[in-house]
């Protein structure tokens, strides 16, 4: 089922376009104590860009270059802070889209949000999630992007490939999410933000 979803399908479970997400993040509690008390949270969005292939639904992945100041390395969506020009959410992360993969607005059909989520680094992240043209060819900035690439959604939507890692942060132990490193998977390690959206999309989809 989750292979050969259909758009009309994901739009029934997502936040509709017409109606931004205003709730807490649904991970704040989690970061209660790390993020210094009574912080605005910085606006930012991603775009879970979604392509149909023969095989089924894939997901289109980043893996940041290493010479980034944060979250150099890691696997993550396409997307930044909202800037004041974008106007919210979905035109921002169309536009980063394109600065960060070469993904024209036109090559991007959005079906709707996530929930907000919150980050270690000051962030409240809102998800949107759309249909990319499977004729769209990546070209990735090389200032921020190292690689793009496709991972299976029936490999990510899966419970079992998904498992909580304790780590020491801020002077305790914190949860974080970790796709496992399997032959059948994406050949980059998937975790912490990017899994914890991931399982926020999973979580929608259960509704159906």
């Amino acid at each position: 089922m989750i292979a050969r979803l259909a758009a009309a399908d994901l739009r029934r479970v997502l936040h509709p376009l017409d109606g931004v997400p205003d709730a807490r993040a649904w991970n704040a509690e989690e970061l209660d104590g790390l993020i210094a008390p009574g912080l605005a949270l910085r606006e930012a969005a991603v775009l879970v860009g979604l392509i149909r292939r023969e095989t089924g639904l894939q997901a289109v992945l980043t893996r940041r270059t290493d010479t980034l100041r944060h979250h150099a390395g890691q696997v993550s969506f396409p997307g930044g802070r909202v800037e004041a020009e974008d106007g919210g959410p979905l035109q921002a992360a169309l536009r980063e889209a394109s600065e960060e993969i070469g993904l024209s607005p036109a090559q991007a059909a959005p079906l709707g949000y996530l929930d907000p989520l919150a980050t270690i680094t000051g962030y409240r992240v809102v998800p949107v999630v759309a249909m990319l043209d499977p004729e769209f060819v990546p070209v990735p900035d090389p200032g921020e992007v190292a690689d793009v690439f496709e991972a299976p959604l029936t490999f990510l939507m899966a419970p079992e490939r998904l498992r909580r890692v304790d780590i020491e942060f801020g002077g305790r132990t914190r949860h974080v999410l970790e796709y496992e490193a399997l032959a059948d998977g994406p050949a980059h390690r998937i975790w912490g933000v990017t899994a914890s959206i991931l399982l926020n999309l999973r979580t929608h989809l259960e509704r159906l």
